[in-house]
């Protein structure tokens, strides 16, 4: 018995010595690849991406394990002035994110500018400055030319001196590597934080919320999307198959028709299309049934909002 307890306190020891991990929380405007660059990072899609803003909501976590090293990434919603109470709550979750990070990603891109969330980005300063590793991300090269980029990487040394500056193409994965290297030897050293299998923290109901609600912004306009909340209410999993009966939520009557659309089919297509995602995200052949219900004004109730998993506490 002696014996193996000296064993596993020697492999503790030795183990934290040379294995490092950390959190590494990305932050930054809308609609500048924050999604992308996770998912390019973790090597799986966690994230749903779309060309409209505010489309991640939540702060999602990626883990990337190695021999001698844990990853543990944050993806969260673009740092925006909030209209309303959901929108107060995600940029809770951005600011959530300056607070526990062993390594800060702030993306930005090409057309991005640095007065577009002045006061978040002086936040990020003070991080810098107070010895927070912060890793300055310059998405989208792919869309700008030489001369440009590198008045960008020159103006963004001036603006976070104390940041390493990365530009990157998350899309066409060009930079992701040595970025990646980057943040490797930046983490603590530290024992793993979670199981070195463990993929996220997020259970498997989450994604096929996210998932469903991808195909809604891909295929409404207008406020539509930005209405709805989806809930999946039955998810039973066999070897073979797996069961989901999830529910849409809008907030206003006339909305539900416009989501359900003429004979059904504009929620038969996005059953289809959310179908088809699911099904390589998890492996296996689903059976998915979609309801659509009114939950009025759910953006501006606290108790819904804690309801659907956006609260801190």
């Amino acid at each position: 018995m002696r014996r193996w307890i000296w064993i596993s306190r020697w492999i503790m020891e030795n183990v934290t010595k040379s294995h490092r991990s950390g959190f590494v929380n990305i932050v930054g405007n809308p609609n500048v690849g924050k999604s992308t660059l996770m998912n390019a990072l973790v090597g799986e899609r966690l994230s749903i991406i779309t060309s409209k803003a505010q489309t991640t909501r939540h702060r999602i976590m990626g883990i990337v394990n190695g021999e001698d090293f844990q990853i543990v990434y944050s993806d969260t919603p673009g740092v925006l002035k909030p209209s309303y109470k959901l929108q107060e709550q995600m940029l809770e979750f951005s600011r959530s994110a300056l607070v526990d990070a062993d390594v800060l990603l702030y993306v930005t891109d090409v057309q991005d500018t640095a007065d577009r969330n002045a006061d978040f980005l002086e936040k990020v300063k003070r991080m810098a400055q107070g010895g927070t590793r912060v890793l300055l991300v310059i998405n989208k090269i792919d869309l700008t030319t030489q001369e440009t980029l590198e008045n960008l990487v020159a103006f963004w040394n001036r603006t976070l001196p104390e940041a390493q500056v990365y530009p990157i193409s998350a899309k066409e994965r060009f930079g992701v590597e040595q970025l990646f290297a980057a943040i490797k030897d930046a983490l603590p050293v530290c024992p793993p934080f979670f199981a070195k299998d463990q993929l996220t923290d997020k259970p498997s109901r989450f994604f096929v919320d996210e998932i469903i609600r991808e195909k809604i912004l891909l295929n409404y306009d207008k406020e539509i999307p930005y209405s709805v909340e989806v809930e999946v209410e039955q998810f039973l999993e066999d070897e073979k198959l797996i069961r989901i009966m999830a529910v849409i939520y809008v907030e206003r009557e006339s909305q539900k028709g416009i989501i359900i659309g003429r004979q059904g089919h504009a929620l038969k297509k996005v059953g289809a299309q959310a179908r088809k995602d699911i099904e390589a995200f998890f492996g296996k052949q689903v059976y998915l049934e979609l309801f659509v219900k009114v939950d009025r004004d759910w953006r501006s109730s606290q108790s819904r909002l804690k309801h659907y998993g956006y609260d801190l506490n």
